[in-house]
Parts: C-alpha cells; sequence; structure tokens
C-alpha cells in the first residue's frame, strides 16, 4: 500500500509541476524535471521518474493544449 501511495504523490506532483511549455520538447523536459523531482522526495527511481513526468506531461499538454 505504501508504494501505492509514493506513486501517487509522485505522480501528482509531476502533474502539478509540469503543466507546462510551449514545444513537445519543452514539455518533455519540464514534465521530467518535475518527475526527477517527486521521485527524488519520494525516494524512488529519478529516470523512472523524469521518464514517467515527461511522458505524462507531453500527453497532458497534446490532449489539452488550452490548459497548457
Amino acid at each position: 500500500m505504501q508504494k501505492i501511495t509514493k506513486w501517487a504523490v509522485a505522480l501528482s506532483t509531476a502533474a502539478l509541476l509540469g503543466g507546462c511549455g510551449d514545444t513537445v520538447t519543452e514539455q518533455a523536459i519540464f514534465g521530467g524535471g518535475a518527475g526527477a523531482a517527486a521521485s527524488h522526495v519520494t525516494k524512488g527511481d529519478l529516470l523512472t521518474g523524469a521518464l514517467v513526468g515527461a511522458v505524462g506531461n507531453v500527453a497532458y499538454c497534446q490532449t489539452y493544449p488550452s490548459r497548457c
């Protein structure tokens, strides 16, 4: 259960911090940074957090461009 809570916190933090960038590259960089930061806080794997953050931010911003 604690592992699920850590992932929920990490993903929520990445979503809140990563919602910016005008191009796909910027969106990936900002999302990756937010994901890595969330992973660091939750003592998770930084590369996995960066990958999840980057993919999540790009997917969100491409789906809802008016919110980015």
